[in-house]
């Protein structure tokens, strides 16, 4: 799809960068720290430990998400359906030639991928995955309605890149699938993303900053159902907005992103979106910003 340049970043695991999106596939502090940190502990997969869950990955990638989830996996003995979605065999490929990328796993995660480049499939009597190549806003058509995911993985590029995988209509069609105790689980903290999310009928949390990476209030958003905002445990990597947080989804930051028919191009959802946020009468993020003393490079909206 693109030319692919290799990243190495600083906690010693590889990347990728993207000359088309003109973004980094991972956070330049540590391709491996981003995944443990924003979506394997998030994912408090303790709760199924000998048990089943269904999961999701949107933008496979280099496959860092489901690689730790299938290594924490085989840990616990856990029983895994595992969909993931992605446009480009590339990065795979990458990783399947990297050795130092390969022995961050269990072996078995290397049968498994090798697999799933090679045949789209791999089952065993503990896991069953498929990546379904293409457009991930048709590829989510194929996947059955019946099948509601414990976990999805929501990793594309940023909505400013990609905003075709953070509109109203994809998001929708995404949370149709989603267990009513499930965590849909991104990196993003875009007021676009989380007000879209929220107006889906979501509760939304922000995923806390790790000690090690303090320039960002929050490294992502975590979306559930049906949760008890009580019973939220301290040892939770998420938790509540901050009324910080709150404030930043009442600007203009936080009008959606739209694709009626899933199936607009980047240049018109960006350019809807815009029109639509001149129009609007919502507070400029700017003063929002400046309220919070936020500087541009500590948030996304």
């Amino acid at each position: 799809m693109s030319q692919l340049i290799e990243v190495l970043t600083k906690d010693g695991s590889y990347s990728l960068r993207s000359a088309f999106f003109q973004e980094n596939f991972h956070s330049l502090f540590g391709a491996l720290e981003e995944t443990k940190s924003k979506f394997t502990a998030t994912s408090n997969l303790q709760r199924f430990k000998g048990k089943s869950l269904n999961v999701l990955d949107i933008c496979f990638g280099l496959g860092y998400n489901s690689a730790s989830l299938l290594d924490e996996l085989i840990k616990q003995k856990s029983y895994l359906n595992l969909y993931a979605l992605e446009i480009d065999k590339k990065p795979l490929e990458y990783s399947l030639r990297n050795e130092s990328f390969l022995k961050l796993w269990a072996p078995k995660v290397r049968t498994i991928f090798e697999s799933l480049y090679r045949k789209d499939y791999f089952e065993d009597q503990f896991f069953k995955c498929s990546v379904l190549w293409g457009d991930a806003r048709e590829k989510i058509k194929i996947i059955p309605s019946s099948i509601k995911f414990d976990l999805i993985y929501l990793d594309g590029f940023s909505p400013q890149k990609c905003p075709e995988l953070w509109t109203i209509e994809f998001l929708s069609k995404v949370t149709e699938n989603l267990n009513s105790q499930g965590y849909l689980i991104t990196y993003s903290s875009s007021a676009a993303v989380r007000k879209t999310l929220r107006n889906l009928g979501l509760e939304i949390f922000t995923i806390k900053p790790s000690f090690k990476n303090r320039t960002f209030w929050s490294q992502g958003t975590v979306a559930i159902s049906k949760f008890d905002k009580n019973e939220l445990k301290s040892n939770f990597n998420f938790e509540k907005l901050s009324l910080m947080e709150e404030e930043h989804l009442f600007t203009k930051a936080g009008i959606p992103y739209r694709d009626q028919n899933l199936n607009s191009s980047k240049d018109d959802i960006i350019k809807q979106r815009l029109k639509e946020q001149s129009l609007s009468n919502l507070e400029p993020t700017k003063k929002w910003r400046e309220k919070w003393k936020m500087t541009k490079l500590s948030v996304k909206s």
